[in-house]
C-alpha cells in the first residue's frame, strides 16, 4: 500500500462532501464580488469626474529629458514621475549609476523637422535592471502618442489655409493609467494567491479530524507509514488546490482579466501551495483540536502573507536580488513584462521546495510520536529541542 492510495481516497472524498461544496461556493461567490469592486474602483480612478484615492506616483520614478525644443516635455505628465532637463552625458552618467530609471533624448532640431514634415526620432533609453521601468516606458509611449497627434493635426490645418478655427488637443489616455497598471498587477496576484489560504480546514480536518474520530488508530495501523499518510494527505489537499487555482485563472480571463505566460504563472501559484500546505500540516498535527488549530493558523497564516508581499512591495522601489524569494514578486514581473533571467526563478522555486522539504519533514516526525498523536503533548520548546538533536542532553 503506498501513499498514492491515501491521496485517491482523500480527495475523493474531499470533493464529494457537502461542507466542501459550500466553501467551494462561497469562495467563488467572493471572487465574483472581488472583481466587481476591483472593476468599479478602476473605473473610478480612470474616470475624470471620480475621486481618486491612490498616492501620487511622483517621484516613484524619475526621467532625464534632453529636449532643446521643449516639444516632448510640454506633453508629458510631471506628476507622474519626477522629471528632470539634463544633456545626453549626464543624463547616461545618471543612467549607469542608477540615480534615474530612464532618458529621453529628443532631437535638437525638433521643431524645424516639424516645419519641414519631416520625421522626428525620439530616442529612450532605460535601465533594464529597474523594475520600475515599465512605468517610465508606458508613460512615454503615451506622451509620444499624444505629441504625435498634436503635430499630425498641426500638419493638416496648415494644409488648409481658409480653415481659421484653431485646433484644440485634447490629452486622452490610451490604455490603462500607470495607477491602474500597478494596481491591476498587485490585485490579480493578491487574486491569484488567494486560493491557497482558503484549504487550512482540509488539512485540519484531514489530520486533526482524525484524532477527534478516534480513526487515527485505525490509520496507524494499515500498513503504511507515518511518513507515506502525511504526503498522501499533502498530495491530496495540494490536488484540490491546483483545481481551485485553474477554476480562478479561468474566471479572470473570463472577466476580461490580461495574465501574461499563464502556464508559467499557474504552475508558480500552484508549487506555492505546498509550503503552505506543510505548515498548516505542522499546525493540525501537533493540535489537539479544530479549535487549537485554527487559532494556531491564523498567526501562521499572517506571517506567510508577510513573506508573500513584503518582498513583492520591495521589488518595486528597491532592485534587491533576495526579493525574487518570493513567488509573488516573480508574478508581478511576469506581468510587467519584464524579461526574467532563468536562473532569478530557481531562486523562488529552490526556496519554496526548501521550506517543503522542511515542514514535510517536521509534520512526519509529529505524526510518528505516539505522544504527539495520542498524547500527551510535550511543550513546544521541549519538542523544537528534540527534533534538532538534543534529545540526549534533556533527557
Amino acid at each position: 500500500m503506498k501513499f498514492t492510495t491515501i491521496t485517491k481516497w482523500e480527495f475523493k472524498e474531499t470533493l464529494k462532501s457537502k461542507k466542501f461544496l459550500i466553501i467551494f461556493f462561497l469562495q467563488l461567490s467572493m471572487l465574483f464580488l472581488m472583481i466587481f469592486v476591483f472593476n468599479a474602483f478602476a473605473a473610478n480612478i480612470q474616470s475624470d469626474k471620480g475621486v481618486s484615492i491612490t498616492p501620487s506616483l511622483s517621484g516613484f520614478a524619475s526621467l532625464d529629458i534632453d529636449d532643446q525644443g521643449h516639444l516632448f516635455t510640454k506633453y508629458i505628465n510631471p506628476s507622474l514621475i519626477d522629471i528632470h532637463s539634463s544633456n545626453y552625458s549626464n543624463s547616461v552618467q545618471n543612467l549607469n549609476n542608477g540615480e534615474i530609471t530612464g532618458f529621453v533624448q529628443v532631437p535638437g532640431d525638433s521643431l524645424d523637422r516639424i516645419r519641414n514634415i519631416d520625421t522626428i526620432n525620439i530616442q529612450l533609453y532605460l535601465d533594464y535592471s529597474d523594475p520600475k521601468r515599465s512605468v517610465i516606458r508606458d508613460e512615454v509611449n503615451s506622451t509620444t502618442n499624444i505629441m504625435a497627434t498634436a503635430i499630425s493635426n498641426s500638419w493638416i490645418d496648415s494644409l488648409i489655409p481658409q480653415n481659421t478655427t484653431q485646433t484644440v488637443v485634447n490629452q486622452q489616455n490610451t490604455g490603462q493609467s500607470i495607477q491602474v497598471q500597478l494596481l491591476t498587477n498587485a490585485m490579480l496576484a493578491i487574486l491569484l494567491f488567494l486560493p491557497l489560504f482558503f484549504f487550512g480546514n482540509m488539512v485540519i480536518d484531514s489530520v486533526v479530524g482524525e484524532k477527534e474520530r478516534k480513526t487515527v488508530e485505525i490509520l496507524i495501523a494499515m500498513p503504511i507509514s507515518p511518513s507515506q499518510i502525511i504526503l498522501g494527505k499533502i498530495l491530496a489537499v495540494q490536488g484540490v488546490i491546483a483545481l481551485q487555482v485553474a477554476l480562478w485563472m479561468i474566471i479572470l480571463f473570463t472577466a476580461g482579466f490580461k495574465i501574461a505566460n499563464p502556464i508559467l504563472v499557474y504552475i508558480l501559484v500552484t508549487i506555492t501551495a505546498l509550503p503552505i500546505i506543510g505548515v498548516t500540516t505542522i499546525i493540525s498535527a501537533y493540535s489537539k483540536n479544530y479549535k487549537e488549530a485554527g487559532i494556531g493558523i491564523t498567526f501562521a497564516y499572517v506571517g506567510v502573507v508577510g513573506v508573500l508581499i513584503i518582498p513583492a512591495l520591495t521589488y518595486l522601489t528597491v532592485k534587491s536580488l533576495a526579493a525574487n524569494i518570493s513567488p509573488m514578486t516573480m508574478i508581478m514581473r511576469i506581468f510587467s513584462g519584464e524579461t526574467i533571467p532563468f536562473w532569478q526563478y530557481f531562486i523562488s522555486i529552490a526556496f519554496i521546495f526548501l521550506i517543503t522539504i522542511v515542514t514535510c519533514w517536521i509534520s512526519i516526525k509529529l505524526f510518528e510520536r505516539d505522544d504527539i498523536v495520542f498524547g500527551p503533548r510535550p511543550g513546544l520548546i521541549r519538542l523544537f529541542l528534540e527534533l534538532i538533536g538534543f534529545k540526549k542532553i534533556i533527557k
